[in-house]
């Protein structure tokens, strides 16, 4: 690598393991959030999805911008709002508070993540831009699965809080070299597309809202149906907007590529399955076989430590076989090892008869996380990898709040906290919904319409 591709793939890896971090190192936290501000697990899963909700809904925004007005200076941007919230977390005195600063949190992240794999990917020729995902999508990924492990450590070592508070001193660092090592790049410099954000914006608000909603108003309430419906309209109204639009934020001709297309679509389901099991995983190991947050992390390591082990080498092999065997293959191995998982639930589980399931999951996604990626990005052209970058982030955010609202359904519907037998009882059924998703990923994309060849 350059120098100048090395202070590339350091920083948008450093603010990719922040922002990914921050989805999952609450997992290990819950109980201990749980306890000290009294929260109900409507108000967890809110801890949860505040995070995602605008993390989603602004994805297409902070794409848009960074593409008009520079992509650096909205990366350093994006990065000191959220060290911000970070520390507006951190000192949350209730339960509402740490929502809503989680809230500011995410939109953050919406400027970074979508801006900084669109500077990795301009960065890096196509030859040489399957490995470089590959290394990003491994340190993401192992923020993802990696973040119960740091979350369990710090809770149990110092205070919940500290999960937030590790933002602060990493972000502060971090932009001084962003504003003086890396090089201003743009996507589009056309007029913004001011309708189609609106309308984009629109559709993924009505619909995240709704899904996150779900187990609380009722899926069959006014305000989930109504919200649902308005969100579907919206995409409706984006998609024939962006048709006739003259300079539009997301040509629908991208769409019509098989990569992208299917690329998009197994990122939305892949991450449902993940983030789900994520929210559950480390919960099991503490309400059910009695660990504490730190002993839990640990035993997730099993599935956590192959993300960097295995997704860099999956990003270098997609260089030289193609995206689909991949996908297919990790699609496959993470709905077996959390199908096995689900099978295996109960109270009194020795813990050595999950390492095995959580290794064919772990390395499962590994192989599909950077072949995604990869498929997006590598299908348009490089004026257009704002917009690849803020599509398939938004589709991975989206996956998680469904993934979420529907592994939560089904616990609640089967399980509950009143104790670890009733939380297993609750356990089973949603990490096996979880394992149901990624088949429906394969499915997809065996179709005569999948990868190129």
């Amino acid at each position: 690598m350059s120098q100048r591709q090395k202070w590339v793939m350091a920083l948008t890896s450093i603010a990719s393991l922040m922002v990914a971090l921050d989805v999952t190192v609450v997992a290990t936290a819950l109980s201990s959030i749980r306890q000290h501000l009294g929260a109900s697990i409507e108000q967890l899963e809110w801890t949860v999805n505040a995070y995602g909700l605008s993390f989603a809904v602004l994805l297409m925004t902070g794409s848009a911008l960074g593409d008009r007005f520079g992509r650096r200076r909205l990366f350093a941007g994006g990065m000191a709002l959220f060290v911000a919230a970070s520390a507006a977390c951190a000192l949350a005195p209730d339960v509402g508070s740490l929502i809503a600063a989680r809230a500011v949190q995410g939109a953050g992240a919406a400027i970074i993540a979508p801006v900084s794999l669109a500077m990795l990917g301009a960065a890096f020729p196509p030859e040489r831009r399957g490995w470089a995902l590959g290394v990003y999508g491994g340190i993401t990924g192992l923020a993802v699965l990696g973040g119960p492990v740091v979350g369990g450590a710090i809770t149990q070592g110092l205070a919940w809080q500290w999960i937030f508070w590790l933002n602060v001193p990493i972000g502060l660092a971090a932009i001084p070299f962003v504003l003086r090592r890396m090089e201003e790049s743009f996507g589009s410099r056309a007029a913004l597309d001011a309708p189609g954000l609106g309308l984009v914006t629109g559709a993924a608000l009505g619909i995240v809202w709704g899904l996150v909603r779900g187990n609380t108003a009722g899926w069959g309430s006014v305000e989930v149906v109504g919200t649902l419906l308005a969100g579907v309209v919206f995409a409706v109204l984006f998609v024939l907007w962006e048709l006739r639009a003259g300079e539009p934020m997301l040509p629908m001709r991208l769409f019509r590529s098989r990569a992208f297309a299917s690329g998009n679509a197994a990122t939305l389901l892949m991450y449902g399955a993940l983030f789900s099991a994520v929210f559950f995983m480390a919960q099991f190991l503490q309400t059910t076989l009695g660990q504490s947050p730190l002993q839990a992390g640990l035993r997730l390591i099993p599935w956590t430590g192959t993300v960097f082990i295995v997704a860099p080498l999956a990003g270098a092999l997609v260089d030289r076989i193609g995206e689909r065997p991949l996908l297919v293959g990790g699609l496959l191995m993470q709905a077996g090892g959390l199908a096995w998982v689900a099978l295996l639930a109960r109270t009194g589980l020795p813990y050595a008869q999950m390492i095995p399931p959580l290794i064919v999951a772990g390395v499962g996604i590994s192989m599909a996380l950077p072949a995604a990626q990869n498929a997006v990005m590598g299908a348009v052209m490089p004026s257009e990898l704002g917009k690849a970058s803020g599509t398939v982030s938004t589709m991975r955010q989206l996956g998680g709040a469904f993934g979420l609202a529907i592994g939560v359904a089904v616990f609640t519907g089967a399980g509950s906290y009143a104790s670890p037998g009733a939380f297993s009882d609750g356990f089973g059924p949603a990490i096996a919904v979880s394992a149901g998703l990624s088949p429906v990923s394969y499915t997809h994309l065996t179709l005569p319409t999948i990868l190129r060849v």
